[in-house]
C-alpha cells in the first residue's frame, strides 16, 4: 500500500474484523469506525485518523496492532467479567484527563485524581485486554472502593519493575518496556519510585507517554532535559495508548510537571 487514507483504513478494516453477527458504523464526522456485536450491542470505536498517523511511521504493523486489539476487545465483551476470584488480577491504569470518565453507555468509571496531566482508573486484567471497572460492576458485586485500591496498589507492587539504562551526553535514562499494559503504572509503586530517587545524582525525572513505558531520567545538565522532551515526544506519538508528552519533576514523593523550552525549563508548581 503506497499511501493509505481513512477511507482505505476503513475498507482493509472491514474486510479483516469482518465476521458473522458483526454490525460496522462509520462516523464520517469524527472519521471513526464503530466494530459492534449485533447480538449484545456493544462494541469498539476506532479514530481512523489517529491509525493513518501512526502508519505513515510503522506501516503495516500499524493496521496488525488494531486489527488484533478489536479482535480481542470484541471477544471479551461477550464474556462474565467479574472481580470476585481474580482480585489479584486488578491493577490501577495510568490514563491522559482527557480519557474518558464514563463508559460508551454512560456509566462512570472509578476513578483517582493523579496529577494535572493524569488520572487513575482501575482495571480487572482479562489476559490480553483488560476491563475498566465502573459503578454497575463495582455495585453488582457489592465491591469495597477502599479494598479495590489497596489490592490494585499491592499487585503493581507484585509487577517486575527491571528497567534498562541508557546515558546520553552526561545523563542517564532508565526505560521500563515489558508491555504488560502496566508499565506506566509502575509509577504508582511508591517503594519503587523512592528506590530510584535514592539512586539518582541529579534531579529525578519522570514520564509516561503511553500504556506501556516509564521513563525514568537522572538529569544532570541542561542539555539532559531537552533530550527527554523529544524522547518523550517520540514516545507518545508511537503508544497505542497514548497518555502525556509531559514530563515530571519526582521531587519527596510529588509529581510536578515540567515544561522544556530548548534550554530552559520551568516547573508548574
Amino acid at each position: 500500500m503506497k499511501k493509505l487514507t481513512e477511507s482505505k483504513l476503513r475498507k482493509e478494516l472491514e474486510s479483516r474484523l469482518q465476521k458473522t453477527g458483526r454490525a460496522f458504523t462509520y462516523d464520517r464526522e469524527k472519521e471513526s469506525l464503530r466494530i459492534e456485536n449485533e447480538e449484545t450491542g456493544k462494541g469498539i470505536d476506532v479514530a481512523l485518523s489517529d491509525i493513518v498517523a501512526k502508519w505513515h511511521v510503522r506501516k503495516e504493523k500499524a493496521i496488525d496492532e488494531v486489527v488484533y486489539y478489536v479482535e480481542e476487545a470484541i471477544e471479551v465483551m461477550g464474556k462474565d467479567q467479574k472481580v470476585e476470584g481474580s482480585e489479584r488480577k486488578v491493577y490501577p491504569v495510568i490514563r491522559s484527563t482527557s480519557f474518558p470518565t464514563e463508559s460508551e453507555e454512560g456509566i462512570t468509571f472509578m476513578t483517582d485524581e493523579h496529577t494535572a496531566e493524569t488520572r487513575i482508573y482501575y482495571a480487572l486484567d482479562l489476559g490480553n485486554t483488560y476491563r475498566l471497572l465502573d459503578e454497575t460492576l463495582i455495585e453488582n458485586e457489592g465491591l469495597d472502593t477502599k479494598e479495590i485500591r489497596e489490592m490494585a496498589r499491592f499487585n503493581v507492587r507484585s509487577l517486575p519493575a527491571n528497567m534498562k539504562k541508557d546515558t546520553v551526553a552526561g545523563n542517564d535514562f532508565y526505560f521500563l518496556n515489558t508491555n504488560d499494559g502496566y508499565d506506566a503504572s509502575r509509577i504508582l509503586n511508591e517503594k519503587f519510585m523512592q528506590e530510584k530517587a535514592d539512586q539518582i545524582e541529579g534531579d529525578m525525572a519522570v514520564a509516561v507517554p503511553h500504556q506501556d513505558v516509564l521513563i525514568i531520567a537522572d538529569i544532570r545538565n541542561e542539555t539532559g532535559y531537552d533530550i527527554l522532551a523529544q524522547m518523550t515526544m517520540n514516545f507518545f506519538a508511537d503508544g497505542n495508548v497514548p497518555i502525556t508528552a509531559l514530563s515530571f519533576i519526582y521531587e519527596n514523593g510529588k509529581l510536578e510537571p515540567i515544561f522544556i523550552l530548548g534550554k530552559n525549563r520551568k516547573a508548574d508548581k
